[in-house]
């Protein structure tokens, strides 16, 4: 994407190839709980710790969100969130890759805070045999309401069968001047914290919790 000047790529090892071996080393994570959520034409199914609660939820005929954040925050004052986009048909566009949709996410990151952007890109990955992409971008200072403040997201862009999904994990702090420094622990961490991450065939007639995803491994 043009502009896009400091977005880099992890040398050595893939992201996949770092979960396998388990070159990375993060924190103990809260005991996580799978979530399975139908969206669109599949069901989304992935892991979330257990410290975050639902704050929003909302779709209309294209598009879908749903936003979960830490207990006690609110989908308006929050330090972090996970978010499940989907958006509907546009795996049948052929110019629409998981790359360039995740490109862009990262291009408005960048449009918001030109000066202290910084991004990493993990590259092509496979989901649930799914073409995806997942990347890591930064802002060092935004400003949504007048108190500036940092923000880094992992973004996981999935291409479904008919239908694309993004995962977010988002996380705000004190603002920054500079470039906030990409941690490889902590955010190869949140990507392990979220996964398994699937996509699923609807069961006609199956209801909540949608063992036929939840379950399969």
């Amino acid at each position: 994407m043009r502009g896009f000047v400091r977005f880099s790529r992890r040398a050595g090892l893939t992201l996949g190839a770092m979960l396998l071996a388990g070159t990375v080393t993060a924190a103990p994570a809260p005991e996580t709980m799978q979530v399975v959520t139908p969206v669109f034409s599949q069901l989304v199914g992935y892991s979330v710790p257990g410290n975050f609660v639902p704050a929003a939820e909302n779709s209309n005929a294209d598009q879908y969100i749903q936003e979960l954040v830490l207990s006690g925050q609110t989908a308006q004052s929050w330090t972090q969130m996970i978010t499940l986009t989907g958006i509907k048909g546009l795996a049948a566009n052929p110019n629409a890759t998981p790359q360039a949709l995740a490109l862009r996410i990262g291009g408005g990151f960048q449009q918001a805070c030109p000066t202290s952007f910084q991004g990493t890109s993990f590259g092509e990955i496979k989901l649930s045999g799914h073409d995806a992409f997942a990347l890591v971008v930064s802002c060092g200072t935004a400003d949504a309401s007048g108190k500036p403040f940092s923000e880094t997201a992992l973004v996981i862009v999935i291409k479904g069968q008919a239908d694309y999904y993004t995962l977010q994990w988002a996380e705000r702090s004190a603002a920054s001047k500079t470039p906030i420094a990409f941690d490889e622990a902590k955010w190869t961490g949140r990507f392990k914290a979220l996964s398994p991450i699937k996509l699923c065939a609807k069961v006609a007639g199956e209801a909540p919790p949608f063992p036929s995803c939840a379950n399969r491994k």
